[in-house]
């Protein structure tokens, strides 16, 4: 089993992080936000997750496996630790938003236990909708408020 280590808010991103997101996203969001949290495994994939304990919810800002790691269980391994922790933690309302294109992402969330809650028209830059997904269970991320916008 390969290590998964976790960064708190304030924390750099590793370069090779930032590189992987670059590639993957086209963009880098740098250091972690006051209320993001970032799960490692080292040189092999990232989640990005926005945290706010208080209210008990979490959402998946970004997850990425670099091409060399992918359709091993990367992805599926870190999800599953960064699922437990936060549960562990008190974040029990999990949900992310995927673009309607990205197929193997959509894939590994229907297989990791996520259920589709919506669709956002129109959510991407460039017209893509996105879908909406929750964990079971999470009966307060009806996605009734305004998600966490992309910056």
């Amino acid at each position: 089993m390969t290590s998964i280590t976790m960064l708190g808010p304030g924390s750099s991103v590793p370069q090779w992080a930032e590189s992987l997101e670059l590639e993957e996203f086209s963009s880098t969001w740098g250091t972690l936000g006051a209320l993001e949290v970032m799960w490692l495994m080292e040189n092999r994939a990232f989640a990005r997750w926005h945290v706010i304990p208080k209210i008990g919810e979490a959402e998946l800002l970004r997850i990425a496996v670099t091409p060399g790691h992918r359709r091993r269980g990367t992805a599926r391994q870190l999800l599953k630790e960064c699922i437990q922790y936060l549960t562990e933690h008190g974040c029990h309302a999990l949900r992310l938003e995927v673009r309607v294109s990205n197929h193997p992402a959509q894939n590994l969330y229907l297989s990791t236990g996520w259920h589709q809650a919506g669709v956002r028209k129109a959510y991407y830059s460039n017209g893509e909708d996105a879908v909406q997904y929750v964990m079971p269970g999470d009966n307060r991320a009806d996605f009734s408020t305004p998600p966490l916008q992309e910056i």
